[in-house]
């Protein structure tokens, strides 16, 4: 499939999403509409002791807690990519305060009218939610102080672009905290080339070495690991992708998948005229 079948995919698997509660998501087999067999919450991880959780815009997606390393300060600028029903985004809210500015971004219409709806209940005038693609937003350059992102650009099928794209937003000195589904080992066919299971955040996903070197060949500098847990995807949904023996390879450890909070910066440009420090 091409890059806009992917995004085809994924728009529509999370429309529907986006109108399902967290709890029927959870209590399905599947997710969305009852019928598949990917498991959508299966990467999460609990928001609700956070400060700024909201329980609407909590629809048990993500693959980590960004907010919890993004090092957000009051006043910042923070730009949320993937931004589904608005979670990540208030937590960020409630950290950058009233004198700061939250943006989620999101290629899903359906996600962006719930965080909007979300975002009224709440009566923030400083988070915006706007529809957009990650691999060509419609943000400014030079406009964030902190970019994160939970689970969403092992979905975006030009991921070098992608990070280009979060490095042109960002401020010189600003940085990201991104968490994500990478791998280690070769994934089976069965998941790779499956186009639930690339909706569902896996088959997306590409070598956690590949994924750090994108992030270093665009430019950022510190780049690190601040969290890293494996992902554990249960045999009955496995088995609808894979043989017996390559449920094997996956449990003895040759191929794992792993959920990653990793941080970088956009270094400051140094200065080059008299006088402009």
């Amino acid at each position: 499939m091409n890059h806009e079948d992917l995004k085809s995919i994924v728009r529509d698997k999370y429309s529907e999403i986006a109108h399902q509660s967290k709890e029927q998501n959870q209590c399905s087999c599947c997710g969305a509409g009852g019928c598949s067999m990917v498991d959508y919450t299966i990467f999460s991880e609990d928001y609700s002791t956070l400060k700024g959780y909201n329980a609407d815009a909590d629809l048990g997606l993500g693959c980590g807690l960004p907010t919890e390393f993004a090092l957000i300060k009051e006043g910042d600028t923070v730009v949320d990519l993937g931004s589904g029903a608005g979670n990540d985004a208030f937590v960020a809210r409630e950290i950058t305060g009233p004198s700061g500015k939250v943006l989620g971004l999101d290629m899903t219409p359906a996600m962006i009218d719930k965080a909007r709806e979300n975002a009224e209940k709440l009566g923030f005038n400083n988070v915006e939610f706007r529809l957009g693609d990650i691999e060509d937003m419609p943000i400014g350059g030079n406009r964030a102080d902190v970019v994160v992102s939970n689970c969403v650009l092992n979905l975006v099928p030009d991921k070098q672009k992608a990070f280009s794209e979060i490095y042109r937003i960002l401020k010189p000195g600003g940085h990201f905290s991104i968490s994500d589904v990478v791998i280690q080992g070769e994934l089976p066919d069965g998941l790779r080339n499956d186009a639930e299971m690339y909706a569902g955040c896996v088959a997306g996903a590409i070598l956690k070495d590949e994924y750090l070197d994108l992030i270093r060949q665009t430019g950022f500098k510190g780049i690190h690991v601040q969290k890293e847990r494996a992902i554990v995807i249960p045999d009955d949904i496995l088995a609808n992708y894979l043989t017996a023996d390559e449920i094997h390879q996956v449990r003895e450890g040759r191929v794992g998948i792993f959920s990653i909070n990793v941080y970088g910066e956009k270094p400051v440009e140094p200065c080059c005229e008299p006088g402009c420090c």
